[in-house]
């Protein structure tokens, strides 16, 4: 056992947090929350707090990145050096380019990037506080900035993970339970085809584990698109 690892993540069936297994922390998003960004979305999940800010589509620098029959969609990933307790060193590391790798890959498929061909479409994500799942709630905080930056799109993407901790599968990894546990799994979807746009796993699942878990993340993912519609409703009205 890890040093300072819980004796039970479980306990009466509820988590070290309160929760059940199978339920995510409390979520809340609002869109247009920069004005001077094309588009912006705020999440707040659990402890994670981002900020996504979506400019174009726009003039691609340097020109030799642009595509002649698309916009080029880049994400910059970027934990801010106060969103964790032991200080992170600013600037880009390899962690931040493989997020802001597989967010552009799983944003990639429902924008409609064909009309803007030799654009850039930049989305800037910003954690300004972490506490596990910070992909998660990046993925969602930039698809709500690129819909409200009125860039037509397919549908939204939620993300959502879970894992294993203490032997047992659980929805949306809390700090102690990401640092301590087994397995991770993160998903991102779109919900209107049901396709995966974003499937990770860190650590080892059985092949019932794994099925459980792929559902537990999938009905997460399902939870946090009702709170992305929502957070564009507040803002634009009633969608029909």
């Amino acid at each position: 056992m890890k040093v300072g690892t819980p004796e039970k993540f479980i306990v009466k069936g509820k988590r070290l947090d309160g929760r059940a297994p199978d339920e995510i922390r409390p979520i809340k998003i609002e869109a247009g929350v920069l004005k001077r960004a094309d588009g912006s979305a705020r999440v707040e999940w659990g402890g994670n707090i981002a900020v996504a800010a979506c400019y174009g589509p726009r003039e691609v620098h340097p020109r030799h990145m642009a595509k002649p029959d698309k916009a080029v969609l880049r994400i910059n990933y970027n934990m801010a050096p106060f969103s964790v307790s032991d200080r992170k060193r600013p600037g880009t590391d390899r962690r931040s380019m493989e997020i802001s790798k597989v967010t552009s890959e799983a944003l990639e498929p429902v924008v409609f990037t064909h009309l803007y061909p030799n654009t850039a479409i930049d989305v800037f994500v910003e954690i300004l506080n972490a506490a596990a799942g910070t992909r998660c709630t990046g993925i969602t905080a930039a698809s709500v900035a690129i819909a409200d930056a009125g860039i037509p799109m397919k549908d939204l993407v939620p993300a959502c993970a879970a894992g294993k901790v203490g032997g047992e599968i659980v929805v949306d990894l809390c700090d102690i339970e990401d640092n301590f546990g087994e397995a991770d799994l993160p998903m991102a979807i779109i919900p209107r085809t049901g396709d995966i746009s974003l499937l990770q796993m860190d650590g080892n699942f059985t092949p019932s584990e794994f099925k459980k878990a792929f559902e537990m993340a999938k009905t997460g993912c399902e939870q946090v698109y009702k709170v992305q519609m929502d957070a564009l409703r507040n803002k634009y009205g009633k969608m029909e």
